[in-house]
């Protein structure tokens, strides 16, 4: 884990970025790795997947018992080619690793840019 920074990380999966020191990093992105795959993404592709997340979330099967484990709900990725099949705990889980990568890489341009006094 030395070549990499931690920005956020849950049961799921992780975010982080590549230090400077490994081979084409680009220091803007941020690799997040969960469900067995990994992105490679810009902040505003984050914040893209962010609102394809809170659209997701209305989707509701009715009185289906089994709607919170069922892999019912698809799951635009930011990227334009690839969706996911997800259960609706999976987009919960998903929602917090994207939530909490968003609030840190905010918080941190936040502390480098005008919270600097």
């Amino acid at each position: 884990m030395e070549d990499v920074a931690l920005i956020y990380h849950n049961k799921l999966g992780i975010a982080f970025r590549w230090k400077k020191n490994v081979t084409n990093a680009d220091s803007r992105r941020v690799q997040m790795v969960f469900k067995d795959m990994g992105f490679y993404l810009l902040p505003e592709e984050i914040e893209r997947f962010s609102q394809n997340i809170q659209k997701a979330k209305f989707y509701n099967c009715g009185n289906c018992n089994r709607h919170k484990s069922c892999r019912n709900i698809l799951l635009r990725s930011p990227l334009e080619k690839m969706d996911f099949a997800v259960s609706a705990l999976e987009l919960e889980e998903i929602s917090d690793l994207i939530e909490g990568t968003l609030f840190k890489l905010n918080l941190e341009d936040y502390l480098k840019g005008c919270g600097r006094n």
